[in-house]
């Protein structure tokens, strides 16, 4: 391959790193560039990854969940946040966390083992993990009522900015791990709904029950006295003397 063509290529591949969205696999760049095999895509990729890095460019090709995905540099992310007048994205709460950390480092893994260890209930987090795709049902424990079992996702390496679960942090350093700068927002776990205060027509509705108890139990008091006092209009039979 000559210089002209080894650019040309390297300019095909920088091209679909940049606009997806999502790590890009070597095959699939490989099904895009006929006659190029892996080897030489990642060799490419290798390059492209010198020449930012030596440039102090603001984009870096990072290895990501098995693919290649073009990122912002870190080193200007406060550059960035000003520009579009934002902070950093929220993080996971810390029940979420709490879970995930216990899912990522013992999956497969049912809710009740999750329990066990966090020792409350955690059926709103789960959910919660779930549907934003960074856990996964991975089949059924094999005891008696075949609970789900949970594991992570393809997802949660991206978001992370993970290789593989082997680059995982040790446990008691999970809790820092910080999403990488190209992952989506991650809203509060649904545990933390669960601790919203109540609508108006909660607070409301309990008024009219309070209200009602009270009247009731008025009313009880007022049946209570008229049994135990005599009516003022019943006569009391005198004793007879002699």
């Amino acid at each position: 391959m000559d210089a002209s063509g080894g650019n040309y290529i390297k300019g095909i591949i920088e091209t679909l790193l940049f606009i997806s969205e999502k790590p890009v696999m070597l095959n699939q760049i490989k099904e895009v560039i006929e006659g190029v095999d892996t080897g030489e895509i990642r060799d490419i990729i290798t390059s492209l990854q010198k020449e930012y890095e030596e440039r102090k460019s603001g984009i870096v090709i990072l290895e990501i969940a098995g693919g290649y995905q073009m990122l912002t540099n870190s080193d200007y992310a406060m550059y960035i946040r000003k520009f579009y007048r934002t902070r950093h994205k929220e993080k996971l709460s810390k029940p979420a966390l709490e879970t995930l950390a216990i899912i990522a480092y013992k999956q497969p893994v049912s809710r009740n083992d999750i329990e066990i260890i966090r020792g409350v209930n955690s059926d709103g987090v789960v959910t919660h993990l779930v549907e934003k795709g960074l856990i996964k049902i991975a089949g059924r424990k094999d005891i008696p009522g075949r609970p789900y079992i949970y594991g992570t996702t393809k997802q949660f390496l991206e978001y992370f900015g993970l290789r593989s679960l082997v680059d995982l942090p040790k446990l008691e350093d999970f809790s820092s791990l910080q999403p990488s700068e190209e992952s989506g927002d991650v809203e509060s776990s649904g545990e933390e709904e669960a601790q919203k205060e109540p609508s108006s027509g909660d607070v409301a509705q309990e008024q009219m029950v309070r209200d009602d108890d009270v009247e009731e139990e008025s009313s009880l008091e007022q049946e209570q006295e008229s049994q135990e006092s005599p009516d003022a209009s019943q006569e009391v039979p005198q004793e007879k003397t002699n």
